[in-house]
């Protein structure tokens, strides 16, 4: 065996090489309890980053109209903090926001509950720091959800 197959390539990673050789590592979630497809199972990631690029552009239309007064400069710094407070409000009392809303996706703790507001606040926090977020486990969930125990799921 070459060290290469059990390395991996740089461009399949090692998880590639480790099934070539046998390693089963289930789908996305099984190791969190969730079905593999429809609805309770892990958001697809094109989604995701699609829910946030709704919320994102929603959130630079308010702070562009309503609060920096048509003003594109002054929008930038406002549309973070647009971003922050809808997060936080919506994710700690309903689950969603906006673009998951659209999309079919809301986010939840491990065991099916609610996220709580200082979760909710954790987690923005983490995902405007956007490393957090970027930096993801085996099942696709980004640090700013392992951190709170939380994962997003298909409604």
């Amino acid at each position: 065996m070459d060290n290469r197959d059990v390395i991996g390539s740089w461009i399949e990673g090692p998880k590639a090489a480790a099934e070539r050789m046998g390693v089963d590592f289930g789908y996305r979630g099984q190791r969190l309890g969730l079905p593999e497809h429809g609805p309770g199972s892990i958001a697809p990631v094109g989604r995701r980053v699609a829910a946030l690029f709704i919320d994102w552009g929603l959130c630079a239309l308010i702070a562009y109209g309503l609060i920096a007064h048509r003003d594109a400069a002054a929008a930038n710094p406002w549309t973070t903090v647009v971003f922050g407070l809808m997060s936080v409000l919506l994710l700690g009392t309903i689950g969603t926001t906006p673009g998951k809303r659209l999309l079919g996706l809301r986010v939840v703790r491990q065991d099916g509950g609610r996220l709580g507001m200082g979760a909710a606040a954790l987690r923005t926090l983490l995902l405007l720091l956007v490393v957090p977020a970027v930096v993801w486990d085996r099942d696709t969930r980004g640090m700013h959800d392992r951190a709170v125990k939380a994962v997003q799921v298909r409604m």
